[in-house]
């Protein structure tokens, strides 16, 4: 089993509700900075127990056509618009909504923005934008000993893919924080029309090697795939048919509150 980190990780007891998760993933400044922000607020209105919120970047080589769209999108921002932006963005949401706490927020990045702007200097902006956690796909388990030795505060989320053996599923068990990544079929990300076979029997190796929750992504993009991932992981990851909505906040509020309600298993 791996450690399961700090008993008071937020992350961690945003999947402790009795019923799974949702982690919906909003592109940071698609298609602006301010209706990006807006889709942050209405993803958590809408139900959202986590929110993802990505970074653009140029090579984003686990992205599908869609995020990748996004982000190129939002680098082409007058002065760009990258890691540091979004934090602000991240910032700007953890201040509250007005009516309540928000849900806890994992930026997804990659290493060379970390690295660009210093991986000290990067945790502790995100400590003071209060993010919760950090996915970063590039960094492998055994690279990850010089971000980890400065992230303290913040979760660092390890994936697990379907092509990883025993021995593999316990690094990233051990090593992850908050909750574990259970990407659902190899490739990028992206909506798909199909699951992929084999995919309880996926989640229930990785949860054999960790006590932390294990959370589905990759491909999960209805309602009906959300509530059938919902039934066998503790948490199911929406991306790519979020972003696609998000040039309209009030449309991600009611396609996310969708979700969250075949999540949680309401009516």
């Amino acid at each position: 089993m791996g450690d399961t980190g700090p008993a008071t990780s937020p992350l961690t007891s945003a999947f402790a509700a009795g019923r799974p998760a949702l982690v919906a993933y909003v592109m940071a400044g698609y298609p602006d900075r301010a209706t990006s922000l807006a889709s942050l607020r209405a993803a958590a209105r809408g139900g959202a127990d986590v929110i993802e919120l990505g970074v653009p970047y140029g090579d984003p080589v686990a992205d599908g056509p869609v995020i990748a769209e996004a982000a190129s999108v939002a680098r082409q921002q007058e002065g760009g618009f990258g890691l540091v932006h979004s934090l602000q963005v991240a910032k700007a949401f953890a201040q509250g909504l007005g009516a309540g706490k928000p849900p806890p927020l994992v930026v997804m990045t990659y290493l060379n923005p970390l690295m660009r702007l210093g991986l000290p200097a990067a945790a502790s902006t995100m400590r003071g934008a209060g993010v919760h956690g950090v996915i970063i796909p590039d960094m492998p388990p055994e690279a990850a000993a010089p971000w980890l030795g400065v992230a303290e505060g913040i979760d660092t989320v390890f994936l697990a893919a379907p092509t990883s053996t025993d021995e593999r599923l316990a690094v990233v068990g051990g090593a992850s924080r908050g909750f574990v990544y259970c990407v659902s079929a190899t490739g990028v990300t992206g909506e798909r029309v199909h699951l992929a076979l084999g995919l309880a029997e996926q989640v229930a190796r990785v949860k054999a090697h960790t006590a932390l929750p294990v959370a589905v992504g990759f491909g999960v993009s209805t309602p009906e795939s959300a509530a059938q991932v919902a039934a066998f992981a503790d948490g199911v990851i929406v991306g790519s048919a979020i972003v696609k909505r998000q040039g309209d906040p009030a449309e991600v509020e009611r396609f996310v509150r969708s979700l969250a309600r075949a999540v949680h298993g309401e009516p």
